[in-house]
């Protein structure tokens, strides 16, 4: 469990825990230490120091404007343009905070899905295709097993497998969002950063996305910003709770939704929040 070190359950100052996710078989493959995140001078994340298990879904959840996009995409250096980053973002042992990292290589590992389904205005095949090219992969039939394979993990093949000349830009929106996870997994990621991927999606699109993100654990190590408390119980085994910037609580899934530790986490999750 993590709870923040000026936030407890009586709202006294409270000694800093930090410890990593109870469950031995799965690894840290990343972790934040003191991060902290400038919009100019205003500073979104002040406190968030979290560790991410291996093939494990995190949820991050809390009100609107509480800085959980802004740390999601911190981990694979979306904020570079627009954000000042520093702290250490620990990625099996290399910091890609550094000024020195290949951006694109990391980003390579740590893939990014949106907010809103974001498909090019190209083929469904070129979709996905279209990175690997650009990576130098022009054999055309591994290129065609790539994309089966990246469409059958996201859950879409059976769908679009006739259609794959045809525009992305056809797909409902649930298909396109697969798509987006397809193309991110096409490139062979460690870690798959969402941000809030259903927001957009209708209840059916939204469960299948669900089915599709809790069948890719098996292989990838998946973070997920999600305003939908529900989404974050039936899909996530650890749940991070922000609140103005920082991290408040950080505990399995099951202990933030029926053992909380700090009263807002209990309010947020209990609708009792605002």
């Amino acid at each position: 469990m993590f709870v923040s070190n000026d936030v407890s359950t009586t709202g006294t100052m409270q000694e800093r825990h930090i410890v990593q996710p109870r469950d031995a078989q799965h690894p840290i493959v990343l972790s934040t230490e003191e991060l902290h995140v400038f919009y100019g001078k205003k500073e979104a994340i002040y406190e968030g120091d979290l560790q991410f298990a291996r093939n494990q879904i995190t949820a991050l959840i809390g009100p609107s404007g509480s800085g959980k996009s802004t740390y999601l995409r911190s981990l694979n250096r979306m904020n570079d343009r627009i954000a000042t980053v520093t702290g250490r973002i620990m990625y099996r042992g290399v910091d890609i905070n550094q000024p020195d990292i290949d951006v694109y290589e990391m980003r390579r590992r740590v893939g990014m899905v949106f907010q809103r389904p974001n498909p090019f205005a190209k083929s469904i095949y070129d979709n996905i295709a279209f990175a690997l090219r650009l990576r130098g992969t022009t054999d055309k039939h591994e290129l065609d097993e790539i994309v089966e394979t990246s469409l059958k993990q996201a859950a879409l093949w059976n769908q679009v497998k006739d259609d794959l000349n045809k525009s992305a830009l056809a797909l409902s929106g649930g298909q396109a969002q697969r798509l987006c996870i397809a193309r991110a997994i096409a490139v062979k990621p460690d870690i798959l950063l969402l941000d809030e991927p259903a927001s957009a999606l209708d209840p059916v699109s939204t469960s299948q996305l669900e089915d599709t993100l809790l069948e890719l654990k098996k292989q990838y190590t998946i973070i997920i910003v999600t305003h939908n408390m529900q989404q974050a119980g039936r899909i996530s085994e650890y749940t991070a709770f922000f609140n103005q910037g920082r991290v408040l609580e950080y505990d399995t899934t099951s202990h933030i939704f029926t053992n909380p530790q700090v009263q807002i986490t209990s309010d947020y999750v209990s609708g009792n929040f605002g």
